[in-house]
């Protein structure tokens, strides 16, 4: 069976990221090839345990696994503080690995409690969503949440290896599928009109969660994350790109109490609100606006944003963690298929942003 690699390098070293069917069927034997064979600690949640924990027992070495509650509000520091406590019951010492087993929020806290306890152990991160698989389990960034703000604590720290397969996706809800796509549209807004344009014309096949679709879809955004990641692991600069939508996205996650919406939906506000502010300035081209409000629509109901106020936004936006120097590093869409990152959007400018995706 065909397995797509593509290899990761950052400053210590480097990581394959592996994608293929039915790869979680037969993980000793990737973890082997990859000489991860070693004391393993797999951090998960329940609903992903009772689908797919029986592709894990060979990891377990007798133990459970530590399961975390699910959902953006479990992303906290008191679970990850529950997590040392199962990893010092395991006596865990630095030659063990982590395995993050779950979608987005397990693997942030997972890669946190790796990358802090014993200053530091192995992780591998076997996402189950799509958003995780194209996106977060990719590039070292792990963290939790303050109740200022989304991953305002975290670390750098690169995985060993992330293992992504596709059959993971089979039992994902419709709209927890949907929010992963949300991200794919990022991918083809800031870097690549071709997948744009295969994720607007390829729907029906992608909601049908075809294993070939997938693959290339899962590859072809992995690609892309991995070339900017590579280029800037620090997010000093290029990296900023790939916050595209997430800086209204994480502000409304933050002022709904992570109770209203998918993190991959919030983006999704996020990217029509920056649009709409780039096609005020003159930046982006009205067809082009035209065409990310399309695909966003076809993909189905956005949760409401009735009630949200735009001064709550506004001070969820100021206390994001891309501002530098009290600068806002905005990314805005030029065209589908590339960006630019501009330092003086304006509270005016923000306020008729949040307008257009009903906050006021």
């Amino acid at each position: 069976m065909a397995v797509i690699r593509l290899d990761i390098t950052h400053a210590g070293g480097a990581y394959p990221v592996l994608i293929g069917a039915a790869l979680t069927r037969r993980l000793d034997q990737v973890l082997a090839e990859q000489r991860l064979i070693t004391e393993t600690v797999v951090v998960s949640c329940p609903p992903v345990w009772r689908l797919h924990g029986e592709r894990l027992p060979g990891l377990l070495g007798g133990h459970p696994p530590l399961l975390m509650p699910d959902g953006e509000r479990a992303k906290h520091l008191t679970t990850v503080a529950r997590l040392y406590d199962g990893l010092v019951e395991r006596r865990i010492d630095r030659s063990a690995l982590v395995i993050g087993f779950g979608g987005g929020v397990v693997g942030d806290a997972a890669g946190f409690a790796a990358a802090t306890y014993l200053r530091g152990v192995r992780l591998a991160q076997i996402p189950t969503t799509l958003l995780a698989q194209i996106d977060s389990a990719i590039g070292g960034k792990v963290g939790v949440n303050l109740s200022a703000g989304k991953n305002l604590v975290g670390a750098f720290h690169a995985p060993s290896v992330v293992i992504c397969d596709p059959e993971l996706l089979d039992t994902l809800p419709r709209r927890e599928f949907r929010a992963g796509l949300y991200e794919a549209v990022k991918y083809g807004v800031i870097a690549s009109r071709s997948l744009f344009d295969s994720v607007s014309d390829g729907l029906p096949a992608i909601f049908k969660k075809e294993p070939a679709v997938l693959e290339t879809l899962i590859a072809d955004c992995c690609r892309i994350k991995a070339a900017v990641v590579m280029a800037d692991e620090r997010e000093q600069g290029p990296r900023r790109t790939l916050n595209f939508g997430h800086t209204v996205g994480h502000a409304l996650e933050a002022i709904s109490r992570y109770g209203r919406f998918l993190h991959g939906e919030a983006v999704g506000y996020g990217m029509l609100a920056a649009a709409a502010l780039s096609l005020k300035r003159g930046i982006l081209p009205p067809e082009d606006m035209e065409s990310l409000k399309a695909v966003i629509g076809h993909m189905g109901p956005l949760p409401s944003t009735a009630g949200l106020k735009a001064s709550d936004a506004l001070d969820a936006i100021l206390s994001d963690k891309k501002i530098s120097r009290g600068t806002l590093h905005f990314v805005l869409p030029v065209r589908i298929g590339a960006t630019t990152i501009v330092p003086d959007v304006t509270t005016k400018e923000l306020k008729a942003a949040l307008r257009t995706i009903g906050i006021r």
